[in-house]
């Protein structure tokens, strides 16, 4: 049985979250899949004699959304990756501001209509019918967007999700307005008070905005620990190779290659000792704050300082097998995991869409 964990793309609520948990459960082989909605991930165990990381990234894919296999020490991904959500958040809080200023210039122009009283503070043209149709439309089609589009896709797969319900809501509470403010005479002619209600399309859009940047700047920190505990490793290593001292990415190093550290150098990759003597800060491994020694035959771990001395080891474990490799893994695999009560959430927010629109 092996172990994959997914990087998601595409998710706008926990129903999202739901729909690829069961696609993924759908493919033969997947023995358990657990998606965490906050940190865009999927924990999967499967069997590889039955299916493959393409089989599952297929159905995921069919289900209209994107998986690829989370790397456990790209630095330069998890910089993509935090790029990626600064420029995200940027025109998130761009769409609120919009938003959210329109959404209060048309509850002001509306408090007189929804309260009965006379506020001779808030000017009359803020009513009229006009005026809010034009201020509401770039919040409903600009701000707005994203929902339409997240809509449309859970339509074609025959879906309900949060996206489905805040189009539907908006654009009643906004087309409802316009043909309101297009024919008022078909309302007058009945007895009936023509009413817009473009505050509310505006407002709910606002708000649900509110509720997308704090959940952007939320997944941003829940990522920050394996971003701090990434920069600690090293980025080239000194390796002795035919008698010469070549310095290389810390990629490009392989298991038996001899790498020498100086004073005061991180030391790149696990190893064991076999020429020099030195004290090593393992704080960051072990919390322990004096130097422990080191001579030949000891084993030294990747990330931590080498203190005084100056000594040649040879490279034992590299990449995803190093201790501190290891270290992130936990840490990823404990935030990708769910809680009972986070799992009935789950299937209740599954649930809670379509029996609202139903």
């Amino acid at each position: 049985m092996d172990h994959l964990t997914l990087k998601l793309g595409g998710m706008s609520c926990a129903s999202c979250a739901s729909s690829i948990e069961q696609a993924i459960k759908s493919v033969a082989g997947v023995i358990e899949c657990n998606v965490n909605f906050g940190m865009e991930q999927a924990s999967i165990q499967y069997d590889s004699k039955k299916t493959s990381l393409e089989t599952i990234q297929e159905a995921v894919d069919a289900a209209g959304y994107k998986a690829l296999p989370l790397q456990e020490m790209a630095a330069e991904e998890d910089d993509t990756e935090q790029a990626n959500r600064k420029s995200e958040s940027q025109i998130l809080q761009r769409k609120l501001y919009v938003a959210g200023t329109i959404s209060i210039i048309l509850l002001a122009g509306s408090l007189p209509s929804m309260t009965g009283l006379h506020l001779p503070f808030i000017p009359a043209w803020l009513h009229n019918f006009w005026l809010q149709l034009l201020l509401t439309a770039p919040v409903q089609f600009w701000c707005g967007k994203s929902f339409y589009i997240g809509a449309f896709k859970s339509l074609k797969r025959r879906l309900a999700t949060m996206d489905t319900l805040i189009a539907l809501g908006t654009s009643a509470a906004y087309f409802y307005s316009v043909f309101v403010t297009l024919f008022p005479s078909l309302f007058i002619v009945k007895g009936l008070m023509p009413s817009v209600y473009y505050e509310v399309a505006a407002s709910v859009i606002a708000l649900i905005l509110l509720g997308k940047t704090l959940e952007n700047r939320a997944k941003g920190e829940t990522s920050e620990a394996i971003r701090k505990l990434m920069g600690l490793q090293a980025k080239t290593a000194r390796i002795v190779r035919n008698g010469q001292e070549l310095e290389v990415s810390i990629a490009q190093v392989e298991i038996g290659d001899v790498v020498q550290v100086r004073p005061g150098e991180q030391i790149p990759v696990d190893g064991e000792v076999i020429e020099g003597y030195s004290t090593i800060d393992e704080a960051m491994v072990t919390g322990e704050s004096l130097p422990v020694k080191k001579q030949i035959g000891d084993e030294v771990i990747g990330a931590t300082i080498n203190k005084t001395g100056s000594f040649k080891f040879r490279a034992t474990r590299i990449g995803k097998d190093t201790f501190l490799a290891q270290i992130v893994k936990m840490v990823q695999d404990a935030q990708g995991s769910k809680a009972p009560i986070q799992k009935l959430a789950d299937e209740v927010t599954g649930w809670f869409v379509p029996a609202v629109i139903a």
